[in-house]
């Protein structure tokens, strides 16, 4: 499966929402997505193309948007995709694949509590590696690093 396979695979499906396949080497691809067919894309990917296993999500902020990268794996096609989509910085919003991929209830956990990436109808998004109540996203650009006595952290006892 290359490039053009998902093309076609995917063009009328998704219409506008498919921005573009490139290609990306070692892959089937790069798809490239609008948010707006997200969950549509999602499960074309899976229940169509194959791909069954998602191996990560990641959020990067490139200070005027935020992109999300997901990675998936189809054991059918022994080949990797990646499909990415452009979120603005002042409404970084996107559906939740954790439907679709029960595996992407952490990645995007941890997506939105490092770069404030809000996935929509996620099961249960809090906080994953920073303690509740923080209110910051440290890997966003715009992060700067504070002194610890002007930190208010709230602490959780288990």
């Amino acid at each position: 499966m290359g490039p053009e396979d998902l093309q076609r695979g995917l063009a009328s499906r998704l219409g506008a929402g498919l921005l573009g396949v490139d290609a990306f080497d070692g892959t089937a691809g790069r798809i490239r997505f609008d948010r707006s067919v997200a969950l549509e894309l999602f499960r074309a990917m899976r229940e169509e193309l194959g791909f069954g296993h998602l191996s990560t999500v990641a959020g990067i902020d490139w200070v005027d948007r935020r992109e999300v990268v997901y990675v998936l794996w189809s054991d059918r096609a022994l080949q990797y995709v990646l499909l990415s989509t452009f979120l603005p910085a002042d409404d970084p919003k996107v559906e939740s694949a954790s439907g679709v991929w029960p595996s992407a209830n952490w990645h995007e956990r941890e997506a939105w509590e490092m770069v404030d990436i809000t996935f929509d109808h996620h099961p249960d998004l809090r906080h994953l590696l920073m303690p509740d109540g923080y209110a910051f996203h440290p890997l966003l650009r715009s992060f700067k690093l504070h002194e610890p006595e002007s930190l208010e952290v709230k602490v959780r006892h288990v």
